[in-house]
């Protein structure tokens, strides 16, 4: 489940190329501004350029470093959001869900650390965005989890907390995380490992037998049906 956010510029900022007389007030503040213009008017900061012959302090200098860092800062959660807002439309509308639903898949893949288009796939073929989905094997919800997987992360979880969005998200991702890191990264493996268990899995493995039922293949998009 990296992003650079940080805001693009050819040259790297440098106190030590800037320190002079005046100099490294008046660039930082003419950095400032334009850092604070790109993440909007409720982030800018307001810096007065120094008379070019003023001699900044250490302590000048080090209020100007940490404005910077601030700055950055800000400008990295706007980015941040502005795309999780389009990936969040986007899933909404490919998947025609509301985009409260489609903010949570979103959101508790990210958490979990699970690829968000793997983790709309995994829903749309356990459930298909059901949140009272029930199996005959008794796995319920989103993800379809069964009460005792589910209980192996939250021992006070009930049959009906998983019909809960978020408590089957949370669980139902995390689960899925734990697959993956148990089969190496394998997607395929721990997508079997989800749907048939990771103890049948195993067996087939262990007497050198082919696990797959098309499970794997079904979530990741291939088309092929899974066989019980």
């Amino acid at each position: 489940m990296g992003n650079d956010f940080m805001p693009n510029r050819s040259d790297p900022i440098s106190l030590g190329m800037v320190l002079g007389r005046g100099g490294v007030v008046l660039a930082a503040a003419v950095l400032l501004s334009a850092l604070a213009g790109a993440v909007g008017d409720r982030h800018a900061v307001a810096v007065a350029p120094a008379p070019a012959q003023a001699t900044a302090s250490p302590a000048e200098v080090e209020a100007i470093r940490v404005e910077l860092e601030a700055a950055r800062g800000a400008l990295a959660v706007e980015q941040m959001k502005n795309r999780r807002g389009e990936a969040v439309q986007g899933y909404s509308a490919q998947y025609k869900i509301p985009a409260d639903l489609a903010g949570a898949i979103y959101d508790h893949a990210v958490t979990e650390g699970i690829d968000p288009a793997l983790a709309f796939r995994l829903v749309q073929v356990e459930s298909n965005f059901r949140p009272n989905a029930r199996s005959r094997a008794k796995a319920f919800g989103y993800t379809q989890l069964k009460l005792g997987t589910a209980r192996h992360y939250e021992p006070w979880v009930t049959e009906r907390d998983l019909s809960t969005r978020d408590v089957n998200l949370r669980i139902g991702f995390r689960f899925l995380r734990d697959l993956q890191r148990q089969y190496g990264g394998d997607a395929n493996l721990a997508l079997l490992a989800f749907n048939r268990g990771p103890a049948r899995v195993n067996e087939y493995l262990d007497s050198h037998s082919d696990p797959d039922n098309g499970y794997g293949a079904t979530v990741m998009g291939a088309g092929h049906a899974a066989k019980p």
